[in-house]
C-alpha cells in the first residue's frame, strides 16, 4: 500500500479486529507497518509521545467515561496527527459526532476489514502530505498561510465539515491604510503593521481556526466548526483588540481595518474557493473606491 514504513498507534481491546485487519493489509509489504497496540486510554496518552505516530486509531469503547472525552483528550495530546475512531454500530451517531471533536474519520466494528482501513489510512496520509505542503506556503513577513496555502487547508476543512454536517465562518480583513503607513513612516513600519495585524487576528481565534494573508493588505480567518453568529463575535473581539493596540502605536499612527464576514453550512453548494471569493468580494468596493 505504501513505500515507507507507517508508524501507527492503535488503542483497541479484544478481540483485536482492527489489529488483525492491519496485519493482513501489510502482510508481505516492504518496508511495511510499525504498529503499536495499547489496550487502555491511560496507556495510549503517554505512548503518543514515545511512538510519534503518523496515524492514531482509537476504539472509543475503551473509554470508562463519555466516549467523546477520550476523543478530545487524544486530539488535544496530538492535534496534528490524524485520528480515526472505531465504534460499535450502535454508537454510529457518536462516531459521527467525533468528527466535530477532532477525529478525521471513523469505522464501525464488524466493518474494519483491510479494504476499509486502506481507504481511511490513505486519506490520513494524504492529509499529512497536504499539511506539509501548506507549511511550505507561508508568507515570509507574517508567517501566515499564503492564499495558495490557505486554499489548500480550507478545501480540506470544508470537506471535513461536509462529512460532519458542521459549519464554517469566514472573516476577510483589509488593512486599509497600509500604503499611507508606508508613505509616512517607510517600508519597515508597513511590515511592522502587517505583523501586528497577523498577531491581532491570531489572538482573536481558537487554535483550530486558520489565519492567512490573502494579498498585500488583505487577511482572512477561517472559523472551523463555528456557527454563523460566532463570526460577529470574532469581529467584535477583533475590533476591541485593535482599539487597545492602536493606543500603543503612537507615534506610528493607528491601524485601520475593514472586515466582511460569511458562513457556510453542509447544505450550501459550491467550492471553498467560491465561498472565499464571495466573502472577499464585499471588501473589493472599498479597495476600488477612487480617492477624492
Amino acid at each position: 500500500m505504501t513505500q515507507r514504513r507507517l508508524r501507527l498507534l492503535l488503542a483497541e481491546g479484544s478481540p483485536g479486529e482492527a489489529a488483525a485487519a492491519l496485519h493482513e493489509l501489510y502482510a508481505g509489504s516492504d518496508p511495511g507497518l510499525e504498529l503499536t497496540v495499547v489496550s487502555t486510554i491511560a496507556t495510549l496518552l503517554p505512548t503518543i509521545k514515545i511512538v510519534d505516530p503518523e496515524v492514531i486509531l482509537l476504539d472509543v469503547g475503551l473509554s470508562l467515561r463519555e466516549p467523546m472525552d477520550a476523543v478530545h483528550l487524544v486530539h488535544r495530546a496530538a492535534p496534528g496527527v490524524p485520528l480515526i475512531v472505531i465504534a460499535d454500530p450502535a454508537e454510529k451517531e457518536r462516531a459521527i459526532h467525533s468528527l466535530a471533536e477532532g477525529a478525521m474519520d471513523y469505522v464501525l466494528k464488524g466493518h474494519t476489514d483491510a479494504h476499509t482501513l486502506e481507504r481511511v489510512l490513505l486519506a490520513a496520509l494524504e492529509r499529512n502530505t497536504l499539511a506539509g505542503l501548506a507549511d511550505m506556503l507561508r508568507d515570509q513577513v507574517t508567517g501566515l498561510y499564503t492564499r495558495d496555502g490557505f486554499l489548500t487547508v480550507g478545501r480540506r476543512r470544508l470537506e471535513e465539515a461536509m462529512r460532519a454536517s458542521s459549519s464554517l465562518v469566514l472573516i476577510c480583513v483589509l488593512l486599509e491604510n497600509l500604503q499611507a503607513l508606508r508613505d509616512a513612516f517607510g517600508p519597515g513600519t508597513a511590515d511592522r503593521a502587517l505583523i501586528d495585524v497577523a498577531g491581532l487576528l491570531k489572538g482573536c481565534c481558537r487554535r483550530s481556526d486558520i489565519v492567512g494573508r490573502e494579498g498585500e493588505a488583505q487577511f482572512v480567518i477561517l472559523g472551523v466548526d463555528a456557527v454563523a453568529p460566532s463570526a460577529e463575535v470574532m469581529r467584535s473581539r477583533l475590533e476591541q483588540h485593535l482599539a487597545v493596540h492602536n493606543q500603543t502605536r503612537s507615534p506610528l499612527g493607528p491601524i485601520d481595518l475593514r472586515t466582511s464576514i460569511g458562513s457556510w453550512t453542509a447544505k450550501d453548494a459550491g467550492t471553498f474557493a467560491e465561498f472565499l471569493d464571495a466573502v472577499e468580494a464585499r471588501l473589493r468596493p472599498a479597495v476600488l473606491e477612487p480617492k477624492t
